[in-house]
């Protein structure tokens, strides 16, 4: 397979329904994706990579589903999240009281976050970003609530840099189940600096991205 071959997804352009559409499967499949997360050991094994990255003291996560990742470092930092549907709001707070955990949570919408500018040290996103209808606008406001030297750690799927059969096979499922698939790195670029890819799993169709603000860096525009 050459590399020409690989097309990148297309930005929707009704982005209200594409979130719409997305709402409503997390609230019908929101106890089946949270057992799904607590108990696929593969799952779990992405989503802790994140982990070593995290740093500072204050920290967003952005589409935190139903918390697990964040009930393994919310007692070690001032902890907020956010995310679109009512339903993983809810059942994230209800895990974190379980574990005797509590975090700043709250139902917002990726593109207009209800926070002051240079409010966080970190913003994380896990098999989330994938999910929103425009990039750019996200990443805008994500620059925007960083402060700066503040870092950025994004998981979600794109194709392996070796183009295996396996990899790209998994990218093309997840597309088919209506994830939106980005050449991360260039975007990333526009809106951050010491922008870094690594493959963690999925035959090289997971990456963790890892990115900084710096005081050059710029907010950008929605295009």
């Amino acid at each position: 397979m050459k590399k020409a071959e690989i097309t990148y997804t297309r930005e929707p352009s009704d982005i209200a329904a594409h979130m719409e559409r997305f709402d409503l499967v997390y609230t019908r499949f929101a106890r089946l994706y949270d057992l799904a997360v607590r108990y696929l050991p593969v799952w779990k094994t992405w989503l802790k990579k994140a982990l070593p990255h995290i740093s500072g003291e204050s920290l967003l996560e952005l589409s935190f589903g139903t918390g697990y990742l964040m009930t393994l470092y919310a007692d070690k930092y001032s902890t907020f999240g956010a995310d679109y549907n009512y339903k993983m709001v809810t059942t994230a707070r209800a895990n974190l009281s379980r574990n005797n955990q509590s975090a700043g949570l709250v139902q917002a919408d990726v593109f207009s976050l209800p926070y002051r500018d240079c409010s966080f040290d970190c913003v994380v996103s896990t098999m989330a970003f994938s999910g929103y209808p425009d990039g750019r606008k996200a990443l805008s406001e994500i620059h925007r609530v960083l402060i700066p030297g503040g870092k950025l750690v994004i998981i979600d799927f794109c194709y392996p840099a070796d183009l295996n059969r396996a990899g790209v096979m998994l990218t093309r499922l997840m597309e088919r189940a209506g994830d939106i698939i980005r050449d991360m790195e260039p975007l990333l670029n526009e809106y951050m600096c010491g922008v870094e890819n690594r493959e963690i799993g999925g035959f090289g169709s997971v990456h963790l991205y890892t990115a900084v603000k710096t005081d050059t860096s710029r907010s950008h525009e929605s295009i």
